[in-house]
C-alpha cells in the first residue's frame, strides 16, 4: 500500500512541475497528502499537518506535524525540488537554528528525506531523483521506497522524553525561547510598518512608560524570555494537561500584568509564526513534572533558591554574551545573608523593634529586586524569628498580614518580575502559606527612579500596567519605608534620564555648598548611584531609617563622588562601609600580594554599605566606620555566611574635607598635604585624560596586530564586524559604517603612498 502512496505522490510532483510556474509551495499539498497517507497506513490516524501559511525572515520551518490538539511530534522543512544539494542547505545558518531549536526535524526537497534529531541527522532516504523530474520533465523512477517509509515512521513516532531534569528543562526552554525572539522581532517590524497590532501595542507602551529608548531587539527579548517564564509559571499550578490556551487560567489573577500579555498569548489571535514556537514551549513543559521538580529542589537540598538556579541555567544557555553584557549575575546566598541578618539584628539594636524583620510595624523595599532574592531571604528571616518566639500558630497570620502588606519590591525587567513572582509563590508555600486567590506579592513592575504614573485611559489592553504604576507611585510617594535594600545595577551607560532622578543627582554635584565642577562628572549617571540616591531621598522623606545594598564600590575614594559622600553623611547618623574589593580592572590584591577575587563574576569591585538614620540625631555629623575583606571568593562567603554587622571589625574613620573619602587615610599628614597648592590650582586646564573604547578593535601590542585588524575590519560587513569585535550599538560620534568607510580610506591611502 505504502508503494502506491509514494508512486502516486512522484506523479503528482511531475504534474505540478510541469505547469511551468510552480514554486516551492506548489509542492506542499502533495507532501502533506502524503505524510497523512503513510500515518493512517502507520496506524497514527490522529496525526495533522499545519503548513506555515507565508514564509518569514526570521523563520520558521514550513510544516508543523501534530496530534491536532496539543502534542508536536516534529517539523519538515522543504527546499523546491530544483534544490539538488541538500548538504549546503544542511549547513546552513536557516537550518542550523533550526536543528538546535526542533529535536525532530526532517530536511527535504520532496524526493530526498533526511531525518535529524537533536541536531544530528540520523537517516537519509532517496525517493526519487530530481533532475528526471527537473531536467527531463519526467516521473522520477521509484527508488527506495521501504527506506523512505521507515524513515517517515520514525520521525512520526517521535514524543519528548518525559523524565527531564530540571538542567535539560532550561536548556529545552532557552533553545526554543532564543528561537521565539527571532520571530517576536520580525513580527515587531512588520506591525511597525502597518502601524498596529498587539506586539506594536506592548511596545509603545513599555518604551514609554518603563524603559525610554527601548530598543525592538531588547523588546523581543524582553518579551520572549516573559512569555517562557509566563509558561512555566503557570505550569507549576496547572494539573490537568497543560496547553498555550490553558496557560491564562493559571496565571494569577492579581498579577496583572501578567494575565494581559496571556490573554493575547492564550486567547488572542496569535500570529501564526509565534503561535507555533509558544506551542512548542508549551509541549516542553507540558510533558515535564514542573511542580515535583521544584518541590523536589526545595525537600531534597539540591539548592536553597531553586528557581533562581533554574534561570541561570536558562540564561546561559539563552544567551550568554547578552548575560554578560548585561550583567545579570544573581547576588551570592552569602552577601544576601550578611546585608538581611545585619538589617535584622539593627533594627532590633538601633530601631528598638525587638521582633526585627517580623515587626508589624517594618517596612520594606527592594528598589532593584529581580528575582527577589533579598525579599525572600528578609521573609524567611522574619518567619523564623516569630515562631521562634510564639510558635508556628500565627505564621500564616504573620505572612498575610506583614509581608505580603509592609515587604515592597519594584522590578523594571518582566522576565525577571516574572521569576520573582513565581519564585515567591513557592517560597511563601514553603514557608507555610499558599496565596489565594485575591492575594498578591506587593511586587510591581516599575521605574523606581521615574515618579510619573500612568493614565489607564491611554493604555487600551494594558490597564494592569497602569494599576501597577499607581500601586508603586503610592509606595514611591506616600509611604513611609523603614527599610531599603538590595542589589541596584551597575551601569555606567545608564537609560534612566528622567526629569526626576536626574534633579535629585544634581545634590551631589555640589560639595559644602560649593559646585564640584568636575570637568565630566559621568560616573554619577551610574544606575547605582540614582538607586543610592533614591535610597537616600526615601529614608529622608520617612525621616528614619535603614539602607542596606551592595554595591560598585568606586565611589568610596573616587574624587568625583565627594559630593556624593558629603551628602549621605549629611541625611545619615552612621555609616558602615564594607568594601569587599575584587576589583581586577585595578589589579587588586590582598594587602599580603595574595589573589584577591570579587564575589560576583564581574571586574569591578564592589561593597556592602549600610546607612543607618535614627531621627535623633538632628543634623549633627555622620560617624562613618570601615572594613575589608580581601581573599578568594570561598573565603569572603564563608566569612560573610558567619558574620552580620555587628560582629564586623570595624574601624571608626573621619572623613574631612574636601574630599570625605570613604577609605582610612594617614590623618596625620593631611594638614600638611593641604597646605600645597592643588595641582588644579596649578593647572587651569585638565581632563580626565585618556578613556579608551572597542578595545578589541582598537588596542593590540604588535604593529602586525594592528594591521591585520585593520585589514579584516575595512574588509568586514558592518554587522559582521560589530559582532567579531564587540561594538555594540553605534553612538552619536562613532558609527561601525563610518568607522569602516575610514578603515577604507586609510588603506586606499596608504596603498596610493
Amino acid at each position: 500500500m505504502a508503494k502506491s502512496y509514494f508512486e502516486n505522490y512522484l506523479k503528482s510532483l511531475t504534474r505540478i512541475f510541469r505547469t511551468g510556474d510552480a514554486r516551492e509551495e506548489s509542492f506542499y499539498s502533495a507532501l502533506s497528502d502524503l505524510i497523512l497517507n503513510l500515518a493512517k497506513a502507520a496506524g497514527l490516524s490522529n496525526i495533522h499537518i499545519t503548513v506555515l501559511p507565508r514564509p518569514t525572515e526570521a523563520g520558521n520551518p514550513d510544516f508543523r506535524v501534530w496530534d491536532g490538539s496539543s502534542r508536536i511530534v516534529g517539523y519538515i522543512e522543504a527546499k523546491p525540488p530544483t534544490e539538488e544539494r541538500l548538504d549546503r542547505i544542511e549547513n546552513s545558518e536557516q537550518l542550523k537554528r533550526y536543528r538546535n531549536t526542533f529535536p525532530n526535524l526532517i530536511l527535504t526537497n520532496f524526493l530526498e528525506f533526511r531525518l535529524f534529531r537533536n541536531g544530528k541527522r540520523v537517516a537519509t532516504a532517496q525517493l526519487g531523483r530530481p533532475f528526471v523530474m527537473t531536467a527531463l520533465q519526467q516521473t522520477p523512477p521509484l527508488e527506495k521506497p521501504d527506506e523512505v517509509f521507515t524513515l517517515l515512521k520514525q520521525f512520526l513516532d517521535f514524543s519528548l522524553p518525559k523524565a527531564l531534569t530540571a538542567e535539560n528543562l532550561a536548556i529545552e526552554l532557552a533553545k526554543r525561547t532564543r528561537f521565539l525572539r527571532d520571530i517576536v522581532f520580525q513580527q515587531l517590524g512588520e506591525e511597525i510598518k502597518s502601524g498596529e497590532g498587539q506586539l506594536l501595542g506592548f511596545y509603545e507602551a513599555f518604551q514609554k512608560f518603563l524603559i525610554g529608548g527601548l530598543q525592538e531587539e531588547d523588546f523581543a527579548d524582553l518579551y520572549a524570555q516573559t512569555i517562557t517564564y509566563g509558561l512555566f509559571a503557570a505550569r507549576t499550578r496547572a494539573t490537568n494537561g497543560f496547553t498555550r490556551q490553558s496557560a491564562f487560567n493559571h496565571i494569577p489573577p492579581t498579577v496583572g500584568v501578567l494575565r494581559d500579555l496571556f490573554r493575547f498569548i492564550s486567547l488572542g489571535d496569535l500570529p501564526e509564526e509565534m503561535a507555533w514556537v509558544v506551542d512548542d514551549i508549551a509541549e516542553v513543559l507540558a510533558v515535564a513534572d514542573v511542580g515535583e521538580m521544584m518541590n523536589r529542589y526545595y525537600h531534597e537540598g539540591r539548592g536553597s533558591d531553586p528557581v533562581v538556579h533554574f534561570y541561570e541555567t536558562f540564561l546561559a544557555h539563552y544567551d550568554p554574551e547578552e548575560r554578560e553584557r548585561r550583567g545579570v549575575y544573581y547576588t551570592p546566598d552569602p552577601v544576601v545573608s550578611y546585608i538581611v541578618r545585619s538589617i535584622h539584628a539593627l533594627l532590633k539594636s538601633k530601631f528598638k523593634n525587638s521582633e526585627g524583620l517580623a515587626s508589624k510595624t517594618v517596612t520594606l523595599l527592594d528598589p532593584a529586586a529581580g528575582t527577589m532574592t533579598f525579599v525572600a531571604r528578609s521573609s524567611e528571616l522574619a518567619v523564623r524569628e516569630f515562631t521562634q518566639k510564639y510558635g508556628s500558630g500565627g505564621r500564616e497570620a504573620l505572612i498575610s498580614n506583614h509581608i505580603l502588606r509592609n515587604f515592597y519590591a519594584f522590578e523594571l525587567m518582566m522576565a525577571p518580575y516574572t521569576v520573582g513572582h513565581l519564585k515567591m509563590s513557592f517560597f511563601l508555600e514553603e514557608l507555610g502559606h499558599r496565596l489565594q486567590q485575591d492575594e498578591r506579592i506587593p511586587f510591581y513592575l516599575t521605574n523606581t527612579l521615574d515618579m510619573s504614573e500612568l493614565e489607564a485611559s491611554k493604555l487600551p489592553g494594558l490597564s494592569s500596567l497602569a494599576e501597577e504604576s499607581h500601586l508603586a507611585g503610592r509606595i514611591k510617594q506616600k509611604e513611609h519605608i523603614l527599610v531599603i535594600l538590595g542589589n541596584p545595577p551597575y551601569s555606567g551607560h545608564s537609560a534612566n534620564k528622567g526629569k526626576w532622578i536626574l534633579k535629585q543627582i544634581e545634590t551631589y554635584k555640589h560639595v559644602d555648598g560649593k559646585p564640584l565642577k568636575e570637568k565630566n562628572p559621568k560616573w554619577l549617571q551610574d544606575d547605582y548611584v540614582k538607586f543610592l540616591r533614591f535610597a537616600q531621598w526615601k529614608i529622608d522623606q520617612t525621616g528614619k531609617g535603614l539602607v542596606g545594598m551592595i554595591t560598585n564600590h568606586s565611589y568610596l575614594n573616587n574624587p568625583t563622588f565627594r559630593g556624593m559622600r558629603r551628602s549621605l553623611m549629611e541625611s545619615f547618623d552612621e555609616i558602615y562601609i564594607l568594601d569587599l574589593h575584587g576589583n581586577s580592572l585595578k589589579g587588586e590584591r590582598c594587602p599580603d600580594g595574595g589573589v584577591d577575587e570579587n564575589v560576583f563574576d564581574i571586574r569591578q569591585g564592589v561593597a556592602v554599605a549600610f546607612f543607618i538614620k535614627t531621627g535623633q540625631n538632628g543634623k549633627g555629623e555622620s560617624r562613618v566606620f570601615h572594613a575589608d575583606l580581601w581573599g578568594l571568593r570561598k573565603e569572603k562567603y564563608k566569612w560573610l555566611e558567619t558574620h552580620e554587622q555587628g560582629s564586623t571589625p570595624w574601624t571608626e574613620i573621619h572623613p574631612r574635607p574636601e574630599f570625605y573619602l570613604f577609605v582610612p587615610r594617614n590623618e596625620a599628614e593631611l594638614d600638611h598635604y593641604n597646605n600645597f597648592p592643588s595641582v588644579t590650582d596649578i593647572f587651569e586646564k585638565y581632563s580626565v585624560g585618556i578613556v579608551t573604547a572597542r578595545d578589541r578593535l582598537t588596542i593590540h601590542f604588535k604593529p602586525e596586530d594592528v594591521w591585520t585588524t585593520v585589514l579584516n575590519f575595512s574588509r568586514l560587513d558592518p554587522d559582521i564586524a560589530r559582532e567579531a569585535y564587540h561594538l555594540g550599538k553605534d553612538a552619536r560620534d562613532w558609527k561601525v559604517s563610518m568607522a569602516r568607510f575610514r578603515s577604507v580610506t586609510g588603506l586606499y591611502c596608504s596603498h596610493s603612498l
